[in-house]
Formats: structure tokens, sequence, C-alpha cells
């Protein structure tokens, strides 16, 4: 007879799938220490990394509600920020990072 595997670990490792993906984390620093919106462009320079890594990573973490896109004060330029969850996330992020600085 198998066993239910814990709801709360599906999430987990969710999670972890996608911070693990090159770039995800650093993005999401990235925009946790700016502390304010981000163009692509900004973003793509900070990671150093293709325009199509960061394409791909920013959809997936507005997918899943780390990140918010949105126009820039009614026009036509496009910004990332966290989100809530994402800034819920941020001292998890900043202890990965510590640790890793730390080692």
């Amino acid at each position: 007879m198998a066993e239910e595997c814990d709801p709360t670990f599906a999430k987990v490792d969710k999670i972890l799938d996608l911070l693990t993906k090159s770039k995800s984390l650093h993005i999401l620093l990235v925009l946790d220490q700016k502390g304010s919106p981000m163009r692509f462009s900004q973003i793509k320079s900070a990671v150093d990394s293709s325009s199509t890594t960061v394409s791909r990573r920013l959809k997936e973490l507005e997918d899943d509600n780390l990140i918010v896109r949105k126009y820039q004060d009614e026009s036509t330029k496009i910004v990332y920020e966290l989100s809530n969850d994402g800034t819920l996330l941020s001292p998890i992020m900043k202890s990965f990072f510590n640790w890793c600085e730390n080692r």
C-alpha cells in the first residue's frame, strides 16, 4: 500500500525546482535588493545572462506569483517587481545567499 505524500512537501519540491533553475534565484535577489521595479534590460544586465534565459525565468516567476509584470507609469514600458509572495520569500533567499557566501 502506497503512502500519500504530504502536500506541503510537494509545494516545497515545486518551489525548489523553480528556484534552482538557472538565474531564477539571482533574478529574485536582484529585484529584492533594488527595492523598486526594474526593466527587462536592467535585470538582464544585472544577472549577466541571455535574453532567452531571463525571459523564460521572468515568465516562470510571474506564473508562480513571485514577481509582478506591469506597465510603468501608465506607459508602454514594462517593469518587474517582487510580488507579496516574493517579498515573503526574501529572508529565505537572503539566507541561501549568505550561507553560500560564508562557506
